[in-house]
C-alpha cells in the first residue's frame, strides 16, 4: 500500500536491496524470504515476537536522487506480489517524467505530491461515516467555486489527483470535472497553475499513451491542446468526462439539455453522498446503455438489475444473463451475445409468483401473461425483494387502471392486445386488424388510408404458381413456425434463430408487423392510443414553415409508386408528416423523412407509421432530421474512420478525392431507399429495424469493397460517383414476387455498358461474413469522438458566418469580431448555465439566424459592456450600460444579440468625434433614458409635448433605428400608413421577425433592414435641460480616469457654460418674456412659480416627490446660467463661470446632480429666481453641442484618441470568461477572477 512519504535516515540497516534505478529503491527485510543469515533470523523474530501494531511490512520502496542521502519511504507490502505492483506503477508512470526534472528537489517534491494525492484519492474512495464524505466533498466543491469565481449553481460532479503538462514539466494537482468546465489547479514551490476550460469548448477527448506521456487523456480546444496524466483510474475518469462533454455539446443543438434534468439533480441543499452527481451520471449511462439495447422509449427509466438464469423451452436449456427491471417492462440478456434477449411489459403480465425452491432450480420466479406464456427465471439473489418491486410496478402500470369486465373469468383484467401476442395467423395482414375503424378526426371529403397502402393499391397480382410466389409463401410460413417456437409480439424471444430469419427478409404480410415490433415503436404506440388522433385534428387547418415544406415535397416522394399517384396516399403522406412536425416542432420536417415515409406506409397505417417515424427520428438515428442534419454529419464521419479502419488503401484514395463525404449522407438519410431499386431496398430496411444503424455501415463498406478495383483506378470525383450509383441500380431483390417498381436513380446513372445484377441478399451477406465484427458499443464510442467534432465544426462555421453578416456594418475587422463572438458566446452560455431574467428558449432561438441565435440579457450586457467598453466611468459605468442596452434592444424583448452588440460597440471604438459624440447624445434620450432616471414629471412633458408636435413621437417605445427612419421621411403620413397596415394586417412592425413564420416575410424585412436611410444629425431630437445635465455627469465621470483629468474637466466646465447659454437664449427667442422689476417678480414668484403660459397641457409641479431634489439642481443651475449672461461681459477671458469652478475637480463629479451649491446663486439670492420646475423651453440640439465641443481641443483630442480592442479582450479572456453572478446590478462592477 502507499504510505505518506516519510523521511528514512539509514537505508540498509536489516533491508536488502532488491531493485533500483536513479529515483526508487525496492528493498525486503532481512528474515523474510530466502536467505538472510542469523541476522535475518533475529530480525524476523523480533517482528514477530514484538506486538502487531509495531510490525513493519516485509517490503517497501524508497525513494532518493543522487546527490541526496535522505530517503523517503513512499510504499510498503505484504507480499512481493502487491510491492511488485506498486513499483511496475512507478516505472510505467513516474519513471519518465522524473528525467525530465532538472532540480533534484523538484523531484522529491513532484514525488511526494504525487504520493499524498493518491493517497488522497483512495481515502476518498473508501466508505467512512457519511458526514465526513459528505463534508470533504462539500468542501472540494467551495474550493473549486472560490479558485474559479463559479456560483454555486455550479455543482461539481467529481474530483481527481492528476498531473497536468504545462511544457514538458508536469505539475501536480486537482482536477475537478464540474457540469459545465474542466477545472485544473496545483500549488507547488509557491507556483500557481490553473486550467479553465468549458465542456462546450472542448473540440476533442481521448485517452491514448505516448512515450512522453504514459497513459494520459488528451482535451483539445480550439487554441491548443492540454494532457492530464497520471490518474489512480484513468478509464473512470474518462467516462466521466465524455459524459459531460456530451451533456454539454447537446446543449448548442437544443434548449431541453439547459433545462432542469430530472436525471442529473442540482440539489439546493448539502448533498447527502459525496458523489451524488457522479452516481447520477453513471445511472443516465446506464439507462441509456438498457434503453438502447432493448430499444424501450426515452422515459423509461431503468430500476435496478440482477444475475439470473431462463429457462428457453425451445431448447430445454438454462441460460445464465441479467434481469433487468424499469417501471414499464422486464428485460433479459444472456451473457452469451445473441444468444436470447427476452422484452416483457408490465401491461402484458397477468401473474408473478415465487415457485419452489430445489438444488435444480434454486429461487426460481414465475411471470405469465395474457396471452399464457409463461417466463421462468432462477438463481435469483433477493428473490422477495425483486417480486415486490415488480408488484410495486405493475399497481402503477397504466393498463390495469382500466375497469374490470364483469364477465372475465377469474376477474382477469379485460384488456385488448391489439393482436400483439395473439396465436399464430396465416391472415395476410395482421398488422391491417389493429386500427380498423375509420378516423374520427377525418373530414368526409378527405379519403383516409386504415391499412397499409400495399394492400389498398395491390401491383398485378402475381402468379400463385410461380417459383417466386411459393418461395415467399415459404419465408411467411418459417415465421409462423418461429412465431410457435418462441413467441409472437412483444415476448418473443430473440435469438440467433431470429436473426437468421432477418437476415432473409421479412415477407410482405408482416413487415409492417416486424418493423413495429423490433424497432420498438409498438410500445409507444400502444402506451399512447389516442396520440395520432389528436395530433392529426390538432394541425388540421394550420399552416407554418414545415407545412409548406410538406407540400412542396408531397409529390417527389416515391412518385413511380401507384399509392402516391393519387389523392389517398398524398393524403396520408401529409397526415403523418404534418402530426410529426406538431409533435417534434425542433425537428419539423426536413428533407428525407418523406421518402422514409411513404415506404413506411406501404407496409402500416398512418398511426404506425407516425410511431416508427418517430422512433426513427428520435430513437434509431437521433438528430439525422433536422436543419443542420448533424447526425448524418456524425455518422459520415463514424463511416470514413470505419473506411480507413478496415480499408485503408481504399480510404486513402476517396479521402483525396473528396467521395466519402459526398456518398455517404444521402445513404444514411434514406436508408438507401433513395439510391437502390425500392425491393431490394427494403431489404435493407427489415435489417435496419432488427440490428440498428450497424447494418448501415456494413452494406455501405461492403458496397465500397465490391468496387475497390474500379475505384482505385477512377480519376476524380464523379467518375467515382460514377461508379457506385451504377452499382446500386445493379442491386436486386430475386426473391420478390411482385413486379419491380421502376428506380428513378437508374434513368440516371445508367451507361452504355451493362453491369451484373447484385443480389441483395449476397450483399447483406458478404457484409456480415467481412464486416459483422463491427460492435453497436464501438460505433457509440465513434459516435462521440465525431459529434463533438462536427458540432464544433457547424459552430466555427456559424461564426465565420455571423462575422461576415456584421462586418459591412461595423468598423471592426475580421479578427476582432470573432474574438467579439466567442466573448459573447460565454456570456449567453452562462446566462444559459446559472440563469438570468429570461429563460434558455428565450435566449437560444434555434428557429432564428445564425445572427441571431446566441441572445443575453441585461445583466450578461452590462458585466460584458464593462469589460470591452472604451468608456470607463467608475460607478457610472453601470448606468451608462443599462442606458446602451435600452438604446440597442430595438424589439424591447429585453435581449440583445449579437449584432445589435458590436453595432453599438463599433460606434465607440470607430467612429469619429461627430460619431462618439452621436452616441452619448442618444444614450440621455429616450428609450435610452429612462423613465427611472428621468423624473416622472418632466417624463410626462416630454412624451406629451413630443406628441403634440409631431404625433411620429407618439411613444418612447420605439427603437433608435426606427426613430432615425421616422425622423428621415419627408412627412408622418407614410410611416403612419405603415403602422395602420401593419395593424391591420396582424403584424406589429417590430416584433414581427420573431412572430411570423412566413419566410418571405423574414427575407423583407431583411431586406428593409439592410437599407437603413443615412442618419442625418440635424433630424436628431433636441435634449432638454435635464437630459444635458445627465449628459455632463456622464463626462465628468469618463474623465475622472483619465490622465488628464484636470484639463478635461476645465474643457467641459467651459462647453457646459456656454452650452447652458445658448439654451437660455434659446429659450427666450422662442417665447419672449416681458421685463419686469425685481420686486414685482419676487411678489409674484411667492405667489405664482410659474406665469408664463405653456405649450401643452401642464402638468402638477409638486406631483412627483422622485424629483423633488433634481428640481432644486435645475433651479439653481438655471439661476447661475442667468448670472452668468448677465455678467459675462464684465469677466475677463481668463475667469471661469460658477458652473466652471465647481466642475472643475474642486466636487467630485457625482456630487453634481446632489447637493451641489453655486457660487453664482448666492450673488443673486435675493434677486429673481426662475420658477421651481425645470424650464420645459430649454433645450439645446446636437450640433450646437458638436459645434461647442470642437472648440476645446483637449475634449477633441480625447474623442479623437483611437483605443484598441485587443488589450480589452486579452483582460477578458483572462478572466476566464467566468464571473460570480452579481445580484445588484446597479452599484457592482465587475470582479475578475483570480487567475
Amino acid at each position: 500500500m502507499w504510505l505518506h512519504p516519510e523521511e528514512v535516515a539509514l537505508n540498509s540497516a536489516l533491508w536488502l536491496t532488491e531493485r533500483a534505478n536513479p529515483f526508487f529503491v525496492l528493498q525486503r527485510r532481512k528474515g523474510h524470504g530466502r536467505g538472510g543469515g542469523l541476522t535475518g533470523l533475529l530480525v524476523g523474530t523480533l517482528d514477530v515476537v514484538l506486538d502487531s501494531s509495531a510490525r513493519v511490512a516485509p517490503y517497501r520502496i524508497l525513494h532518493q536522487t543522487q546527490e541526496s542521502q535522505v530517503y523517503w519511504n513512499i510504499a510498503g507490502g505484504s507480499s512481493r506480489k502487491e510491492i511488485t505492483k506498486h513499483w511496475d506503477w512507478l516505472e510505467v508512470n513516474l519513471l519518465q517524467t522524473l528525467s525530465v526534472f532538472e532540480n533534484e528537489e523538484d523531484v522529491t517534491t513532484f514525488v511526494k505530491g504525487k504520493i499524498q494525492g493518491i493517497l488522497a484519492e483512495e481515502n476518498k474512495n473508501k466508505e467512512v461515516k457519511e458526514e465526513e464524505d459528505s463534508g470533504k466533498f462539500k468542501e472540494a466543491e467551495l474550493k473549486m467555486q472560490k479558485l474559479f469565481g463559479m456560483p454555486e449553481a455550479e455543482k461539481l460532479v467529481n474530483y481527481y489527483s492528476c498531473s497536468y503538462w504545462k511544457g514538458r514539466v508536469p505539475w501536480q494537482g486537482w482536477v475537478y470535472l464540474s457540469v459545465n468546465h474542466l477545472c485544473f489547479y496545483s500549488f507547488l514551490l509557491g507556483k500557481e497553475v490553473k486550467l479553465l476550460i468549458g465542456w462546450v469548448d472542448v473540440t476533442q477527448l481521448e485517452k491514448n499513451a505516448t512515450l512522453l506521456f504514459p497513459e494520459c487523456i488528451k482535451v483539445s480546444t480550439r487554441d491548443q491542446e492540454h494532457y492530464l496524466s497520471m490518474f489512480l483510474n484513468i478509464i473512470e475518469t474518462f467516462h466521466l468526462m465524455e459524459q459531460l462533454a456530451n451533456i454539454a455539446i447537446q446543449q448548442l443543438l437544443d434548449n431541453e439539455a439547459f433545462s432542469q434534468d430530472k436525471r442529473l439533480p442540482k440539489p439546493k441543499s448539502s448533498l447527502k453522498y459525496a458523489s451524488a452527481l457522479k452516481r447520477d451520471l453513471d445511472a443516465r449511462a446506464k439507462n441509456e446503455r438498457y434503453r438502447s439495447t432493448f430499444k424501450l422509449p426515452k422515459d423509461e427509466k431503468l430500476d435496478g438489475h440482477t444475475e439470473c438464469t431462463l429457462w428457453t423451452p425451445f431448447n430445454k436449456m438454462h441460460i445464465m444473463g441479467q434481469m433487468f427491471v424499469s417501471n414499464n417492462y422486464i428485460c433479459f440478456a444472456s451473457k452469451e451475445e445473441d444468444a436470447c434477449n427476452l422484452i416483457i411489459p408490465l401491461r402484458e403480465v397477468s401473474i408473478v409468483e415465487k415457485a419452489d425452491s430445489s438444488s435444480v432450480l434454486p429461487s426460481p420466479l414465475s411471470i405469465s401473461t395474457k396471452n399464457k406464456m409463461t417466463f421462468l427465471f432462477a438463481n435469483l439473489k433477493d428473490r422477495d425483494f425483486l417480486v415486490q418491486r415488480i408488484s410495486d410496478f405493475l399497481q402503477r402500470t397504466p393498463s390495469r387502471k382500466r375497469a374490470r369486465s364483469p364477465h372475465s373469468p377469474d376477474g382477469e383484467i379485460a384488456t385488448r392486445l391489439d393482436g400483439v401476442c395473439s396465436p399464430p395467423s396465416l391472415t395476410p395482414s395482421p398488422v391491417a386488424m389493429w386500427d380498423t375503424k375509420p378516423f374520427p378526426f377525418c373530414r368526409e371529403t378527405t379519403p383516409t388510408a386504415t391499412q397499409p397502402l400495399m394492400c389498398i393499391f395491390h401491383r398485378e397480382a402475381p402468379d400463385e404458381l410461380s417459383p417466386k410466389t411459393a418461395k415467399e409463401k415459404m419465408k411467411e410460413e418459417s415465421w409462423n413456425i418461429h412465431f410457435f417456437e418462441y413467441g409472437r409480439g412483444m415476448c418473443m424471444y430473440r435469438t440467433t434463430k431470429t436473426r437468421d430469419l432477418v437476415l432473409k427478409g421479412f415477407p410482405e404480410s408482416l413487415r409492417g408487423e416486424l418493423w413495429l415490433l423490433f424497432s420498438g415503436a409498438l410500445n409507444e404506440m400502444l402506451m399512447h392510443p389516442e396520440y395520432y388522433s389528436s395530433l392529426v385534428t390538432e394541425s388540421m387547418g394550420k399552416y407554418n414553415l414545415a407545412t409548406e415544406e410538406i407540400e412542396r415535397d408531397l409529390h417527389r416522394s416515391m412518385p413511380e409508386h401507384p399509392a402516391f399517384q393519387n389523392e389517398l396516399g398524398i393524403a396520408a403522406l401529409r397526415r403523418v408528416l404534418t402530426a410529426y412536425a406538431f409533435h417534434n416542432p425542433n425537428i419539423g420536417y426536413c428533407q428525407a423523412m418523406n421518402i422514409v415515409t411513404s415506404v413506411l406506409l406501404l407496409y402500416c397505417n398512418e398511426e404506425e407509421a407516425f410511431w416508427l417515424l418517430t422512433a426513427l427520428c428520435e430513437r434509431i438515428l437521433p438528430d439525422y432530421y433536422n436543419t443542420r442534419v448533424v447526425g448524418a454529419l456524425v455518422d459520415q464521419g463514424v463511416f470514413e474512420d470505419l473506411t480507413r479502419d478496415h480499408l485503408p488503401l481504399l480510404y486513402e484514395w476517396l479521402h483525396e478525392l473528396g467521395v466519402i463525404s459526398t456518398i455517404s449522407l444521402s445513404w444514411f438519410l434514406t436508408l438507401f431507399l433513395s439510391v437502390m431499386p425500392f425491393d431490394s431496398a427494403v431489404v435493407v430496411v427489415d435489417c435496419f429495424f432488427y440490428e440498428g444503424v450497424k447494418i448501415i455501415f456494413q452494406v455501405s463498406l461492403a458496397v465500397l469493397e465490391a468496387n475497390m478495383e474500379s475505384l482505385l483506378n477512377c480519376t476524380d470525383e464523379g467518375e467515382a460517383m460514377t461508379i457506385l450509383g451504377r452499382y446500386l441500380d445493379n442491386v436486386c431483390n430475386t426473391q420478390t414476387a411482385s413486379p419491380p417498381i421502376p428506380h428513378l436513380h437508374a434513368s440516371l446513372t445508367s451507361g452504355d455498358d451493362l453491369l451484373p445484377q447484385v443480389d441483395i441478399f449476397e450483399l447483406i451477406k458478404a457484409s456480415y461474413e467481412k464486416f459483422g465484427s463491427i460492435r453497436a458499443g464501438a460505433i457509440e464510442q465513434m459516435r462521440f469522438k465525431q459529434r463533438l467534432k462536427v458540432i464544433q465544426t457547424l459552430e466555427d462555421s456559424a461564426k465565420r458566418s455571423v462575422v461576415r453578416a456584421t462586418l459591412t456594418d461595423t468598423a471592426f475587422n475580421i479578427e476582432e469580431l470573432e474574438e467579439l463572438y466567442m466573448l459573447f458566446k460565454a456570456k449567453h452560455l452562462a446566462s444559459c448555465y446559472w440563469g438570468g431574467s429570461s429563460s434558455a428558449a428565450e435566449r437560444h432561438d434555434l428557429s432564428q439566424p445564425y445572427l441571431e441565435q446566441y441572445r443575453i440579457d441585461p445583466q450578461q450586457f452590462a458585466d460584458l459592456f464593462l469589460a470591452v467598453s472604451p468608456w470607463a466611468c467608475g460607478v457610472h459605468s453601470q448606468v451608462l450600460a443599462s442606458r446602451m442596452f435600452r438604446l440597442l434592444d430595438q424589439n424591447n424583448d429585453a435581449l440583445i444579440s449579437f449584432k445589435e452588440f458590436v453595432t453599438g460597440l463599433s460606434g465607440m471604438y470607430h467612429g469619429d468625434i461627430a460619431a462618439k459624440l452621436q452616441v452619448l447624445y442618444r444614450l440621455h434620450l429616450p428609450p435610452a433614458i429612462w423613465s427611472v432616471e428621468e423624473s416622472a414629471l418632466e417624463a410626462a412633458r416630454y412624451f406629451i409635448e413630443e406628441s403634440q408636435r409631431d404625433p411620429l413621437h407618439a411613444t418612447h417605445l420605439l427603437s433608435d433605428v426606427d426613430f432615425l427612419f421616422i425622423c428621415g421621411a419627408s412627412d408622418g403620413t407614410d410611416v403612419i400608413a405603415q403602422m395602420e397596415e401593419g395593424s391591420r394586417s396582424g403584424r406589429p412592425m417590430k416584433d414581427e421577425k420573431s412572430s411570423s413564420q412566413d419566410y418571405r416575410y423574414h427575407l423583407r424585412v431583411w431586406a428593409q433592414e439592410r437599407e437603413q436611410p443615412k442618419e442625418n444629425i440635424k433630424e436628431l431630437p433636441k435634449m432638454n435641460q435635464e437630459q444635458f445635465i445627465e449628459l455632463c455627469k456622464t463626462l465628468y465621470n469618463m474623465f475622472s480616469e483619465d490622465p488628464a483629468e484636470g484639463e478635461l474637466c476645465h474643457a467641459i466646465a467651459t462647453v457646459a457654460t456656454l452650452l447652458l447659454q445658448i439654451g437660455e437664449v434659446g429659450k427666450q427667442f422662442s417665447h419672449p418674456v416681458p421685463r419686469r422689476a425685481a420686486g414685482d417678480g419676487d411678489s409674484q414668484g411667492k405667489e405664482q412659480p410659474c406665469t408664463q403660459p405653456r405649450a401643452g397641457p401642464q402638468p402638477d409641479p409638486g406631483s412627483d416627490l422622485l424629483s423633488d431634489a433634481l428640481k432644486d439642481q435645475m433651479e439653481l443651475v438655471d439661476c447661475g446660467a442667468k448670472d452668468a449672461m448677465w455678467e459675462e461681459e464684465g469677466k475677463d477671458d481668463t475667469s471661469m463661470s460658477s458652473y466652471s469652478m465647481v466642475s472643475s475637480g474642486s466636487l467630485p463629479c457625482e456630487d453634481l446632480s446632489d447637493d451641489t451649491v453655486l457660487v453664482s446663486c448666492e450673488q443673486v439670492a435675493g434677486n429673481q429666481r426662475p420658477h421651481s420646475s425645470v424650464e420645459a423651453d430649454w433645450s439645446i440640439s446636437f450640433e450646437q453641442i458638436l459645434a461647442s465641443v470642437l472648440t476645446e481641443p483637449a475634449l477633441v483630442q480625447f474623442f479623437e484618441k483611437r483605443v484598441d480592442l485587443g488589450p480589452k479582450i486579452t483582460e477578458s479572456k483572462g478572466q476566464r470568461a467566468v464571473e460570480r453572478q452579481i445580484s445588484s446590478s446597479s452599484e457592482q462592477e465587475l470582479a475578475p477572477s483570480s487567475d
